[in-house]
């Protein structure tokens, strides 16, 4: 009923092979630390100006998702490529979420469906300028759990959580490349909120100290469903941390308080 997961806190940037090393050597922490689920964060593979997407997009038969499968197989554990660039339609790119299972088989596949198209204090950035949106969303089987996807901005969008949280969702995924820009007003908050509306773990692996880039915030999260946090990364460190999740204690806080099974749809919800 127990399942020890591991967020990988990343400092991704151009070099695809020093992403990719950074990758190993954090997988390799978090099997040595007992993990069975170990995410990464978004742009896992490649952190940087949109003149070197091309170069680093690959297909999701790739040298690299097949180097991450003989990993998954050899430790025996779920890997989530938090996001890596895959290539899209019209010269686009997608930010593609995807896990691989313990027998390095791809098991969900998530094409970000948020685009972080914002004009705020300390940021203005346009990511629908090359990457191509997602149209749906997806969940996947996890040993006992039941794991929804999403990345980084749909962390804004409460109607996609919820809409997972109804598919039967329990842990669910957000890897993140957060703006350090709105990371101190915001991030913790949605996180936390996301956990408890909808009573589910959230576990969401952050960039850090990433130069390439936009400024990303760090601080890693794992919360659980009553929204108190399990285990955090630092504002610039990459680095591991874990938690022990437990499918019961989903179903304990849903019991006190049921949020989805009194929802009044009939009174809010809409056809736009």
């Amino acid at each position: 009923m127990t399942l020890r997961v591991a967020v990988l806190q990343m400092s991704s940037g151009r070099d695809a092979h020093a992403n990719r090393a950074q990758f190993d050597d954090l997988v390799e922490r978090a099997v040595g630390d007992g993990a069975r689920y170990v995410q990464s964060p978004e742009y896992t593979t490649y952190y940087g100006p949109s003149s070197g997407f091309a170069e680093a997009a690959e297909d999701l038969d790739g040298p690299f998702l097949r180097h991450v499968a003989e990993l998954a197989r050899a430790h025996r554990v779920t890997i989530h490529v938090g996001s890596l660039l895959t290539p899209g339609g019209g010269g686009l790119f997608r930010n593609t979420s995807v896990v691989i299972s313990p027998a390095g088989e791809r098991v969900a596949v998530y094409h970000k469906v948020h685009l972080f198209d914002v004009a705020a204090p300390g940021i203005e950035f346009n990511e629908s300028a090359r990457i191509e949106p997602g149209t749906q969303r997806v969940s996947a089987p996890l040993g006992e759990f039941h794991l929804g996807l999403a990345v980084c901005f749909d962390v804004r969008f409460p109607e996609l959580f919820r809409s997972l949280a109804l598919d039967g969702v329990t842990v669910q995924a957000l890897p993140a490349a957060f703006s350090a820009a709105t990371g101190p007003a915001h991030w913790e908050v949605l996180v936390r909120s996301r956990a408890i509306e909808n009573q589910v773990y959230v576990v969401a692996a952050a960039q850090c100290s990433t130069s390439a880039g936009p400024a990303t915030y760090g601080h890693s999260l794992i919360v659980d469903p009553w929204g108190q946090i399990l285990a955090e990364g630092s504002a610039s460190e990459p680095g591991v941390i874990v938690a022990d999740v437990d499918v019961s204690e989903v179903a304990r806080r849903r019991s006190q308080i049921d949020s989805l099974g009194l929802r009044r749809p009939d009174a809010y919800e809409t056809d736009s």
